[in-house]
């Protein structure tokens, strides 16, 4: 027996164990196809599938595609069209799932798990679950202590040895970290409680268990300004800090010093993503609907009007034709929100072109952005008056404003505006798996592990210490992965 084991090579392996390993859920789509190019028997014929399907891996996608979370929400014409989408591949389907699944979390990279978050004047990076910050330290921030002012490049935040972060949110003046126990860190200003701490009203220069979440572990967090909104592993959403125009989503205007729990919400069903803009929330539940709280300043609430929300309501304009949301992004004075079927859907404030219409016109409610209609967008970002979309080939689009080089076309000719969407062609020669922007600089993540950044960083806020700003993506390379690469190299 021990003989036959050790002879034995994976092929060899009874069809239905082979098939139990692909549909593990430990595979992702690329895996499959790897698989499927080299080794003849993932394309041959097993019996164990129909014959519509084109191989044991396209039925295991298949399969793998019905008990995703995502897909298994979705309407009969929703799954359909998705599919046909797809160019009628499984494997496409299955990797569009899990690219929107981790569009705003970690992403799978060749160089190991990594993670992109930018703030005002900052920005974090998760890499090998460690983490690095670089910018202005202003209120304590970077979360390397009182005496640091400026990282002029990527340095390591010391966490516990045992504490490993999974998920990082940055904003104005403070930041949030997510542990793979569900245990939730935050540092800097605390002024009005968005960190979370009651004891302290003062400046917090390293990251800081928040207590008010214990026992309560978390998949997500997402910071706006002075305030904090925290993703529960069962779908609840917590929020803390300033509450003046309702974001908090109790409705009231009341601060919290320490996170409570959005009853609404509870009511309404299972949260899947949250993304806080400067004062408001937008909150996707697990079958699709959208909601939102918060400051309706700027139609950013996605209602029609300009009211404040403070309580969470439905934006009727994807639940009237049953659209299925799957991710947001809240940007400053915008929004911007992605289907199951990969299209894009903006509306706020048009100046600049950050809505991607082709005009600076304001859209009151969610408008799709029909020029991306033909690709499958799998990531959207939006911060300070301009607006990314990543699509499932790795191919970046961005519009709204270039000011600083944010967007990162270096041919400004007489126009600082970018109406509709457009190629960041500069980015073509890489695969980008994540896009994060803050108030004047840009950051992406490759599928090789790579960093390029792009904007500002008069702050030191791309980590490129000998340039105060690139006008056109330009590789970031951070210190202590460079060392961990080469030493593996060289062993």
């Amino acid at each position: 027996m021990a003989k036959w084991l050790h002879s034995t090579s994976f092929a060899d392996l009874p069809s239905h164990l082979i098939f139990e390993v692909l549909t593990s859920g430990r595979l992702s789509a690329r895996d499959l196809v790897c698989l499927e190019l080299t080794c003849k028997m993932f394309g041959g014929s097993h019996e164990l599938y129909p014959l519509k399907f084109r191989s044991l891996v396209d039925f295991a996608a298949f399969q793998l595609c019905i008990s995703h979370s995502i897909y298994s929400r979705m309407g009969m014409d929703s799954q359909k069209q998705l599919f046909d989408r797809c160019q009628g591949k499984w494997k496409r389907v299955f990797r569009f799932l899990q690219l929107v699944e981790k569009s705003s979390n970690i992403v799978e990279t060749s160089e190991g798990n990594m993670q992109i978050a930018t703030g005002r004047y900052h920005t974090l990076l998760i890499s090998k679950a460690s983490v690095y910050s670089c910018g202005s330290s202003l209120c304590g921030v970077l979360g390397h202590g009182a005496e640091t002012t400026q990282c002029v490049s990527f340095t390591r935040i010391n966490f516990p040895p045992s504490v490993y972060v999974e998920q990082v949110s940055a904003s104005h003046n403070h930041a949030a970290f997510v542990t793979q126990s569900g245990e939730v860190f935050t540092c800097g200003d605390n002024s009005s409680f968005c960190c979370g701490h009651r004891d302290t009203s003062f400046q917090i220069f390293r990251p800081r268990l928040v207590e008010g979440l214990n026992g309560i572990p978390c998949k997500q967090v997402s910071v706006g300004h002075n305030f904090s909104a925290f993703l529960t592993r069962k779908g609840h959403v917590y929020t803390c800090g300033t509450n003046t125009y309702g974001q908090l989503g109790h409705g009231d205007t009341l601060e919290k010093s320490t996170p409570k729990v959005v009853e609404r919400l509870v009511e309404i069903g299972s949260v899947i993503q949250i993304s806080a803009g400067p004062s408001y929330v937008l909150a996707v539940v697990n079958d699709g609907r959208l909601y939102s709280f918060g400051s309706g300043s700027n139609f950013c609430l996605g209602h029609g009007e300009q009211h404040n929300e403070f309580q969470p309501r439905v934006l009727q304009t994807f639940r009237l034709k049953d659209i299925h949301i799957v991710s947001v992004s809240a940007g400053d004075e915008h929004a911007v929100a992605l289907d199951s079927n990969g299209f894009v859907y903006t509306w706020g404030k048009g100046y600049c072109g950050a809505l991607g219409h082709g005009d600076e016109i304001d859209k009151t409610i969610p408008q799709p952005l029909n020029s991306l209609k033909n690709h499958l967008a799998v990531q959207v970002c939006a911060r300070k008056r301009k607006t990314f979309v990543l699509i499932d080939t790795g191919i970046v689009y961005g519009f709204g404003w270039m000011g600083f080089g944010s967007l990162g076309f270096p041919d400004r000719g007489v126009s600082d505006k970018v109406l509709s969407p457009r190629s960041l062609n500069c980015l073509r020669a890489h695969c980008v798996s994540q896009i994060s922007t803050g108030l004047y600089h840009t950051v992406v993540v490759t599928d090789k592990g790579k960093l390029f950044g792009f904007g500002d960083n008069e702050r030191a806020q791309l980590g490129l210490e000998s340039l105060r700003g690139c006008l056109e993506p330009t590789e970031i390379l951070v210190q202590d992965l460079d060392d961990e690469s080469a030493a593996s190299e060289s062993g």
